[in-house]
């Protein structure tokens, strides 16, 4: 495909929505650890291309809320998040990532409300790994204080308020069985969209070969599919939350409001902030992260058996062979 400016059906490049602001033409819409980072990064350097430096913007998802009332720094309003697009050139498509899309209930109908004729990118990972790769993650974040298969089991509990780790301020993100509710997700945004405007991924043909992946995204998106995409790896996760109970003891000594913390914080006034900094880096770098664990065996297959179905729908719901590529035809 040349590189002309992409003509689409529909929006038309640089549309003005409601609020007078640019409207995105496209929406990578997720999974979490699932490679849209690195889908951000590297659509990034296409020059037909715009996508606002923050990533994840989550505006669509009206049902994520922080439950702890804090502000994320994120767009609140129409014409802030409009105004994420301001600075794309009439000659650009404008983009945005947010991985909380495809699971929310709302995001679909909201985007197709907003832009009706976006294009919808989506990117699906095999169940077992895609959970044990959100567990690590979250686990680092102090969003998860339990082990996966106990994280799992509590999801009921969970969805009924209790058991939320407290550090968590989004408890619908720990409740681990929705996330791989995959072909509920892609009905949501084929209810409001057609097929032809929803690209469904699959993270391993990705994580294969990067710049086919791209080149396919590209033509999705009516841009120049030979532009030289530069690789880009991002988030992998090579250290894993270990020692979850120290790093809560100096989360608390350095930001707690404990009498005790206080106290502990005037007594270390005398040493330079600095080294202070310094020595609890030290202690996180070498006591609390390491490497990721050891997959347990045992685990990932219950929740292969347990996931199996949800895998057979999505196989036939996108009529492609995901048992045998994902290894669901060796259960035994």
């Amino acid at each position: 495909m040349s590189g002309e400016p992409a003509q689409r059906a529909g929006n038309a490049r640089g549309e003005t929505g409601p609020a007078g602001g640019r409207v995105p033409d496209f929406f990578i819409a997720g999974h979490h650890k699932s490679g849209t980072t690195a889908l951000h990064a590297m659509l990034s350097q296409h020059p037909q291309i715009f996508m606002p430096e923050l990533k994840e913007p989550h505006f669509m998802a009206r049902d994520r809320r922080n439950r702890f009332g804090q502000k994320d720094s994120l767009p609140e309003t129409l014409e802030e998040y409009l105004a994420l697009f301001e600075p794309a050139r009439g000659d650009q498509l404008a983009g945005e990532a947010s991985a909380s899309y495809v699971w929310s209930r709302t995001a679909a109908s909201e985007i197709a409300r907003l832009s009706p004729d976006a294009r919808i990118i989506c990117v699906l990972r095999e169940p077992a790994s895609h959970l044990r790769s959100l567990h690590l993650g979250y686990r680092r974040l102090h969003w998860e204080d339990r082990d996966l298969r106990s994280a799992i089991a509590v999801g009921e509990e969970r969805r009924r308020g209790r058991e939320i780790p407290k550090r968590c301020p989004y408890p619908e993100m720990v409740i681990y069985a929705d996330q791989v509710n995959y072909v509920e997700q892609l009905e949501r945004f084929h209810a409001h969209f057609p097929r032809e405007q929803v690209l469904v991924l699959i993270y391993d043909d990705f994580r294969a070969d990067n710049l086919a992946t791209m080149r396919q995204i590209a033509g999705f998106l009516g841009i120049d599919e030979e532009f030289p995409f530069e690789e880009v790896e991002a988030n992998r996760t090579t250290r894993a939350m270990r020692a979850q109970g120290v790093d809560d003891a100096l989360l608390s000594l350095t930001t707690g409001s404990s009498r005790s913390a206080r106290a502990a914080r005037s007594a270390l006034r005398v040493v330079p902030r600095g080294l202070r900094r310094g020595a609890v880096g030290g202690i996180r770098r070498r006591v609390v992260f390491g490497p990721p664990p050891a997959e347990d065996p045992q685990l990932m297959a219950e929740l292969r058996r347990r996931y199996e179905p949800e895998v057979v729908a999505l196989g036939e719901y996108l009529d492609r062979d995901l048992v045998t590529l994902w290894g669901y035809d060796d259960l035994a």
